[in-house]
């Protein structure tokens, strides 16, 4: 029996209307509470590998490490700070030469075969992590499996789109949504290049 095959999922954050970011990238407009933090916690129990772009990458190789020195952090963030130093990570980039954070690769070239030779090593699913510029290029691509997004009830008016004008229509199918009391709501689709068997 041939085994399952790991999904490429994007998980990202947007704004009513369609924003992952602020215009300097920023996620302060989340409605981040316990709540979500339940959410995000359970999606984190399905990833086998995160998928960054450059910017999200140096955002976390700068952050997260730090983490792990603080005496001050709370049970959570180090424990989600020990996971991702651990954790096989996957940088998508052209332009960086090397990657030093640890259990890191590095893909410059070759992304669509080098996904699908992810896919098919065993483990948990490969989730890209926000990196608006990776995901949009993964669209392009269709190498997304399922997204996973939480869509906050406020209007920013402007920043980084989660999704481009040159992207390929693409039907999706919703698997899952939920409202959550802050008035997020939780979305999951699978996308047509994923095959039934």
């Amino acid at each position: 029996m041939q085994s399952k095959m790991r999904k490429v999922v994007l998980f990202a954050h947007i704004s009513l209307d369609g924003f992952a970011g602020d215009v300097n990238g920023g996620l302060g407009f989340l409605s981040y509470n316990e709540e979500l933090q339940k959410y995000a916690d359970e999606l984190v129990k399905t990833v086998g590998a995160p998928l960054y772009g450059k910017t999200t990458y140096h955002l976390m190789e700068g952050y997260w490490p730090t983490v792990l020195n603080n005496p001050d952090a709370d049970k959570r963030s180090l424990a989600h700070a020990q996971w991702v130093q651990d954790i096989p990570k996957v940088v998508f980039s052209t332009t960086l030469d090397e990657v030093s954070w640890n259990n890191t690769t590095l893909v410059k070239e070759n992304i669509v075969e080098e996904v699908n030779s992810l896919k098919q090593q065993p483990g948990k699913d490969l989730v890209i992590f926000g990196s608006p510029g990776l995901a949009k290029s993964f669209m392009k691509l269709g190498l997304i499996d399922e997204y996973r997004l939480t869509l906050h009830p406020v209007i920013l008016g402007n920043g980084i789109k989660l999704f481009d004008t040159n992207i390929t229509t693409s039907s999706l199918k919703l698997l899952e949504t939920k409202t959550l009391g802050s008035g997020v709501i939780t979305m999951h689709y699978s996308s047509n290049n994923l095959t039934t068997g």
